[in-house]
Order: C-alpha cells, then sequence, then structure tokens
C-alpha cells in the first residue's frame, strides 16, 4: 500500500492531507523521515506520524444533523463545540467538506480518507442538495434561472445548479461544488438574504428524521452507495428529490 494511502486509512487525514504530511517531513518509516508518498508500507513497517505509531483504522462513516454554533472541524483554537465533539468513537474522526457556523444539517465524518476525497473532490462531482430560507420574498424565475445558469462570485462564476422554488422564499439548491459559503453566496449574488440554511442531502444519504443534534453510524450498504455516487460523478438518478420539511427560521 502506498504511504499516503496508508495514512488515510490510518484515519490521520485525506489523502491529499496526507501527501502534505508527509512533504512536511512530519512521517518516519522504520524511524527514517519519508518524503515520498508512494512508498510502499504495510502494517510491519513502522509508520509514525510526529513519532506516534500508526495503524490502519477499522473504517467508519457518521451522518450528523450538526446543529448552528457548531464548527466543522476536529479541534477548535476557540474553544467552540465542534462536529467530532458530538460523535462519540473510538476512531480519529473527522467532517468531510464543512458547513459554516451557522448552516444546520447533513454533515458526513469519517477516519476513511480515501472515502472523504471521493467524496469532496470537484473532478468527482457528488452533489449536496440544501433547503434555503431566504428574504425578500418570493424569488423571480429571472434569479432562479440565474442560480441555474451560473452565479458571478469574486472567485469566479459557479457551475450551473439546480433550483426550486417550494414556497414562496424557500429555496432547494442542488450543487456539486463546494467553495466556502457558496449557497449563501450565490443568494446574496442574486439579491436575497438567507435567514436558514440547511443541507438535506449529501449524494445518496439523506437527512430524513435524523433530529438535530443525533448522529447515526452509515451502513457498510449505505458506505458503498456513496462510493457509487462518486464513482459515477453523480448522486444516483431515480430517487426524485429529497423530501422536504419547513425549514428552521
Amino acid at each position: 500500500m502506498r504511504l499516503a494511502k496508508f495514512l488515510a486509512h490510518a484515519g490521520v487525514a485525506s489523502r491529499r492531507g496526507a501527501e502534505q504530511l508527509v512533504s512536511q517531513r512530519r512521517v518516519t518509516v522504520g524511524g527514517e523521515v519519508v518524503t515520498d508518498p508512494a512508498r510502499d508500507v504495510d502494517e510491519r513497517s513502522g509508520v509514525a506520524l510526529d513519532g506516534e505509531p500508526l495503524a490502519p483504522e477499522r473504517p467508519e462513516v457518521h451522518a450528523l444533523n450538526k446543529p448552528p454554533g457548531v464548527v466543522s472541524t476536529a479541534h477548535d483554537t476557540h474553544g467552540r463545540p465542534t462536529v467530532t465533539g458530538l460523535v462519540p468513537s473510538r476512531a480519529r474522526l473527522y467532517p468531510v467538506g464543512r458547513l459554516d457556523a451557522e448552516t444546520t444539517g447533513l454533515i458526513l465524518l469519517t477516519n476513511d480518507g480515501e472515502l472523504a476525497n471521493l467524496l469532496t473532490h470537484p473532478r468527482y462531482g457528488v452533489e449536496k442538495v440544501y433547503r434555503v430560507r431566504v428574504t425578500p420574498a418570493p424569488v423571480t424565475e429571472s434569479d432562479l434561472r440565474t442560480l441555474r445558469e451560473g452565479v458571478e462570485l469574486e472567485d469566479g462564476r459557479t457551475a450551473p445548479a439546480r433550483a426550486r422554488q417550494v414556497e414562496p422564499g424557500l429555496l432547494e439548491v442542488v450543487i456539486a461544488e463546494g467553495r466556502k459559503r457558496q449557497v449563501r453566496r450565490m443568494c446574496e449574488a442574486i439579491g436575497h438574504r438567507v435567514e436558514a440554511l440547511e443541507r438535506i442531502a449529501f449524494g445518496p444519504l439523506r437527512l430524513e428524521s435524523l433530529g438535530l443534534g443525533k448522529h447515526r453510524r452509515l451502513s457498510s450498504a449505505e458506505v458503498e452507495r456513496l462510493r457509487k455516487a462518486a464513482a459515477t460523478g453523480a448522486s444516483p438518478r431515480g430517487e426524485g428529490p429529497p423530501a422536504m420539511r419547513p425549514a428552521p427560521g
């Protein structure tokens, strides 16, 4: 197994993050610093990070309905509550992508760096579905068309999104990108302030009845569906849109 993949399976970082750890000379194999992330290793190679021995963990994937005020990091220097603090596990979990502090809804946590990379890398185009309450309401068809065609933001034009108005001021927006605060910025760019934002689906996985602040471990079948979504470059078709519930606030 390549060293970067070994580190990802040990739960210390995603595959790309593991390559950075190697380039920072923080990884040793058999007591010697290694700078090649493609080096072949196994459990008997004596891989260590910052002097701490590593071994592959059994992969875990959890779904969490993130409450507001919780940050999507493993640790926070300002002492704010983190998503990893809401999911007890012996594994070294970290979030798959991010939701900003005030956004609620579905976020995944895992120690499987390879899966995390598949679900977040832009080339795989795994879709995320958001429910957005905006003001003023309603949103015009012209503004919805702008969301569908792509919105010009300070970091470039967004890819076309799927967008519909469920009721006046309540939107469902589907994107396959993962820019910082993207949905909020898209709505602001068309002149609508976001009052509440919730992610209700990630690829084929839906939030459904998972209560705010609650979590559950995914089954092997659900994890395989996530992998398939990345392998096909989009969420599986034919399942219809996620069920809508009234947005908070």
